[in-house]
């Protein structure tokens, strides 16, 4: 009964959270109209894998975590150029008249690698799952050992997927039901990347200066 219920805890609290529209979930719903259902879930397992890598080592070096501010804050940066290189190829990409694809999701590399390498460099998840992780712990929902950690990452896993399963097959929805414009698909996705990337820089140059008013 306690491991079911640190199994459903981690799936309810990682299927809300892959529910916003983020950087991963849209490229997964990008992918999936553009390439198809397949090479989405690939990329979707790709990035949930390194999810669940990210968990595991906050889990278990929690100490190591709050010592790698600098290195967080250098993936802050590698993540929002990506974003921004996102954003560029969509409306790129939208721009051609008969709607083309994203250089960087449809590029060769196998989309397995490319969902794991921008879920590596996405800091984001790491505070996310650091906080709720502490949370847990402090209600003591979750228990130190390898048997709670399995269970819970095993939640994780699968209500990461589950959530992004939602963009996948919505993004296929839109391009086979409902005849939807390439154009526009990438215009729209071109935008969340754009406004994603602009806000993670704002609140990147608000700690910043509130650290130098410190």
């Amino acid at each position: 009964m306690h491991l079911m219920r640190i199994f459903f805890t981690g799936l309810l609290i990682s299927f809300l959270g892959a529910l916003p529209l983020g950087t991963l979930n849209v490229a997964a719903m990008q992918i999936s109209a553009s390439d198809g259902i397949r090479d989405a879930i690939y990329f979707s397992s790709g990035a949930l894998l390194v999810e669940m890598g990210y968990v595991r080592i906050s889990l278990v070096a929690m100490d190591w975590v709050r010592k790698r501010k600098q290195l967080f804050k250098w993936l802050e940066w590698v993540s929002v150029l990506i974003i921004f290189a996102l954003a560029i190829s969509s409306f790129i990409a939208a721009a051609k008249p008969s709607g083309g694809k994203n250089i960087i999701l449809s590029s060769g590399l196998p989309k397995f690698l490319l969902g794991a390498t921008m879920s590596a460099v996405n800091p984001v998840q790491i505070p996310f799952w650091f906080g709720w992780s502490t949370v847990l712990f402090a209600k003591k929902i979750l228990l130190p050992g390898n048997r709670d950690y399995n269970f819970y990452i095993a939640g994780i896993g699968l209500g990461t997927f589950i959530g992004n399963a939602i963009f996948i097959f919505g993004g296929r929805f839109i391009v086979d039901k409902l005849n939807a414009n390439n154009q526009i698909l990438n215009l729209v996705t071109g935008g969340i990347f754009a406004i994603t990337a602009v806000i993670m820089l704002l609140k990147m140059l608000m700690k910043k200066d509130a650290s130098v008013r410190l």
